[in-house]
């Protein structure tokens, strides 16, 4: 049964730049969110999401905190408890492609298994330890979304080119865990839809080294990429729980 979000409040998850930021921007314009919670994970890079906090300090409350520490997010967890009780709307944007010496392997001989492991942390695990703890706050029995910014190169059925073993595994076992994580909310918490979101090739930081071979039409800009997320957002159904959508709604292979 379809029914709307009318009233709530919302998590995103590394909200300090790209996609996560303009989840922020975009709620921030929507009266129905009366409470926007918003994390970082680094103060110094997120000045532009802590300016725009600072014009509407009473919405929009900004968090360090790192997403591979299962204690910071449990923290996080308790303080929104305490402050509102309850969300209606969580999407976990945090990601990384690469960083430093973190590259996107193309072959075997690029295989590092202390990288490997970093993809793991931030790109799966860190999903799963937010459906962990932010469980209590799902149980309110209105309509909520848990939703992960997956990616297409995730999909083990689409995967035509090989390469970037670390990114598509960690996606691919995202995929795999918010699975699970649907199954058993249906049972702990029923009026949740979980969901993976694949948001398309995205003008950001995380795909800019590779945007050369993207046509034009192809690279989406934050709030092309946010407004589309947000109307498959919108248009969930219960049945639609654990499942892989694209940014135009379609569903992807696993």
């Amino acid at each position: 049964m379809k029914s709307t979000i009318n009233q709530g409040n919302a998590l995103i998850v590394g909200a300090n730049r790209g996609i996560g930021l303009g989840f922020v921007r975009k709620l921030a314009q929507e009266p129905k969110f009366t409470q926007i919670y918003a994390t970082y994970r680094c103060r110094e890079s997120a000045t532009e999401l802590l300016a725009k906090a600072g014009e509407a300090p009473e919405r929009i409350c900004c968090l360090e905190v790192d997403v591979t520490d299962e204690g910071q997010i449990a923290q996080t967890a308790a303080y929104i408890k305490q402050k509102v009780g309850k969300l209606h709307l969580v999407v976990n944007c945090a990601g990384v492609l690469h960083e430093g010496s973190l590259q996107p392997e193309k072959s075997l001989k690029h295989i590092n298994p202390e990288l490997l492991l970093r993809y793991f942390q931030v790109n799966s695990i860190s999903s799963l330890l937010l459906a962990k703890h932010l469980l209590p706050l799902f149980r309110h029995g209105e309509k909520s979304i848990l939703a992960a910014i997956s990616a297409k190169l995730g999909s083990i059925g689409d995967n035509q080119l090989g390469g970037w073993y670390g990114y598509r595994a960690s996606k691919a076992a995202l995929n795999m865990l918010m699975r699970n994580v649907a199954i058993e909310y249906h049972r702990t918490s029923p009026r949740t839809i979980v969901v993976m979101l694949h948001p398309g090739t995205t003008d950001t930081r995380l795909s800019e080294p590779f945007q050369k071979n993207v046509p034009a039409e192809k690279l989406f800009s934050v709030e092309h990429t946010v407004t589309q997320l947000l109307e498959v957002i919108e248009n969930l159904e219960q049945a639609d729980s654990g499942q892989f959508f694209s940014w135009d709604g379609s569903h992807l292979p696993w």
